[in-house]
């Protein structure tokens, strides 16, 4: 899968997912540190990477409806931690069907996982 880690994301989940076989980027890896959500959005889509994120600004289901996009997971954890979201991003994408999700808008909790997919 083609991925792409927004800022707020441990680096060494980036290096842990391209371990795992998935072609990750990371905003810093483009220099895209700092940059306005929209422009880090952009960047995305025109790479078709899914995006990973825990900013609440790319939460808006009308903005990022699902089926318009190459796919985004918004991971909200009570404490986000470095180690706790590399874990909880890793157990999802070693116990989920990831793939499923391209298009898809996804919000992960510690216990949950929300799935919106397109209307069609």
């Amino acid at each position: 899968m083609k991925i792409k880690l927004d800022e707020n994301l441990p680096a060494r989940l980036g290096n842990q997912l391209s371990a795992a076989g998935h072609d990750t980027d990371t905003v810093q890896g483009e220099d895209l540190s700092g940059q306005l959500d929209d422009k880090v959005w952009q960047a995305a889509q025109n790479a078709g990477r899914f995006f990973i994120t825990q900013d609440l600004d790319f939460s808006d289901l009308r903005k990022y409806q699902p089926g318009k996009h190459h796919g985004l997971l918004l991971v909200r954890l009570a404490n986000p931690s470095r180690r706790a979201l590399i874990e909880r991003v890793n157990t999802l994408f070693t116990t989920e069907d990831v793939e499923g999700w391209r298009g898809c808008f996804v919000v992960a909790t510690e216990r949950k996982i929300r799935i919106r997919r397109s209307a069609k």
